[in-house]
């Protein structure tokens, strides 16, 4: 293969910018004069005209117009920015290729949710509260108040490459899972609804697990009106996207006792004010939009990219291939 122009405006460490150059020394590797995270997308690059291959997190509205631009990876699994019919239909146009780095960041989002579950079961922030607070001996509150996961039931909104883990690192806690998706294809292993049923599952989880991507449809999903259906002591966790929820009304179902717990990686603005109710709901446990986040991040996003390029070289078909 002929050497390609490869355009960059990722935020790497040393190590992995490193890793980037030597695996991509046959081609012509472009940094942007501007490097940006995964929860933003750079502006227009100039650099970016004449490329073959973008990685990073490219403009949207640039790459409609680049016809050289035949293959897109970004550095996140999260591809909202980017679902987007012009896009899509330009990229088919030009025959061309979009993926995402879902295999990166699957398994720490799901081990990430495990803990949140793990925690809530044995009433480990209830003894962190106790170690850092009073310092007291709450045996008789908190032994009776932790739980088993066995036979309870968990249902996922979003069934992607999180959710997919997900439920393979629950495997042997022999719960009950369920699914729910735009589309279900019946390929998924367990049971898996569509959005439309979602009022139905609701009322009969004990861990309602939600990683729906930011979207129109599903803006404000989680409202006072599904809390509404919850089971009594149900308990919320979302790593999708804050806007999914209305924070409000989680608010209220965890002041009113509806909800019992809820577990937040993603908020909405992100950084969460310091004044905002979140923070001193009952039983609201949040982290800092971290659930993506490992040792050597940087490095495995390139290794993945890598990986692709080497597919894309030879002809092969792509990993993580959204469009």
């Amino acid at each position: 293969m002929n050497p390609l122009t490869i355009w960059s405006n990722a935020d790497l460490e040393p190590d992995a910018l490193e890793a980037l150059k030597a695996g991509t020394a046959s081609h012509r590797l472009v940094m942007s004069g501007t490097q940006t995270g995964n929860l933003s997308a750079g502006g227009p690059s100039p650099e970016l005209v004449g490329a073959s291959i973008a990685f990073g997190q490219p403009d949207p509205a640039q790459l409609v117009e680049l016809d050289s631009v035949k293959w897109v990876h970004i550095t996140s699994a999260g591809y909202t920015r980017y679902d987007r019919s012009d896009l899509r239909h330009a990229v088919a146009d030009r025959h061309g290729a979009f993926t995402n780095s879902s295999s990166v960041f699957d398994e720490p989002c799901a081990q990430h949710l495990l803990a949140f579950m793990l925690s809530q079961a044995r009433q480990l922030p209830a003894s962190i509260v106790n170690q850092s607070g009073p310092r007291g001996w709450p045996y008789a509150q908190l032994r009776p108040a932790t739980r088993l996961l066995q036979n309870e039931t968990v249902l996922i909104f979003g069934y992607g490459a999180i959710a997919r883990r997900l439920v393979a690192l629950l495997e042997p806690f022999h719960l009950t899972i369920i699914g729910v998706r735009r589309t279900p294809n019946g390929t998924e292993g367990i049971p898996v609804h569509s959005m439309e049923e979602a009022n139905k599952l609701i009322p009969i989880a004990d861990h309602i697990v939600n990683i729906l991507p930011a979207s129109p449809s599903t803006d404000l999903f989680f409202d006072a009106a599904r809390f509404g259906l919850a089971k009594q002591g149900a308990v919320f966790y979302n790593v999708g996207r804050g806007t999914t929820v209305d924070q409000i009304a989680l608010c209220d179902a965890l002041e009113k006792g509806k909800l019992g717990a809820a577990y937040l990686d993603v908020t909405e603005p992100e950084p969460l004010p310091s004044d905002h109710p979140l923070w001193a709901a009952p039983n609201c446990v949040i982290t800092p939009h971290t659930a993506g986040g490992h040792a050597g991040e940087s490095l495995r996003v390139v290794e993945h990219f890598l990986s692709n390029l080497r597919r894309f070289e030879a002809g092969q078909p792509l990993a993580d291939r959204v469009f």
